[in-house]
């Protein structure tokens, strides 16, 4: 019913920047919080990057404050979230997530790799 595509993941240098979009699509009215969790390697739980209310209120995880911003277009149905000053650490699979119809939708990942 929603899907989420995400794009913009790839390898960069500890320092460096990436941008990350994910767009949704499907039969649905209208999106709700949309938002960012991350996947690092050997660790079976998702982190919480990032949220974004339809209304632009915004969350963010305590190892990304102050380098990661998330952004979204809702006429697009698309959150970005931006990251500066990237870390080895920050190394994972993102995941975009979505609430609509009463459900939380998630993308299939897009793989991050800071390099030290």
């Amino acid at each position: 019913q929603v899907q989420l595509v995400e794009s913009g993941g790839g390898l960069v240098q500890a320092g460096g920047s990436l941008r990350l979009s994910c767009v949704a699509s499907g039969r649905f009215f209208s999106i709700g919080a949309m938002g960012w969790y991350r996947q690092a390697p050997g660790k079976q739980q998702r982190e919480l990057v990032a949220t974004i209310t339809n209304g632009g209120t915004t969350n963010y995880g305590d190892s990304v404050k102050g380098r990661f911003t998330i952004s979204r277009d809702n006429a697009k149905n698309t959150v970005y979230l931006q990251m500066n000053s990237l870390k080895p650490e920050d190394t994972a699979v993102y995941y975009c997530n979505a609430q609509a119809l009463s459900s939380y939708y998630w993308g299939q990942g897009t793989q991050v790799t800071v390099s030290s």
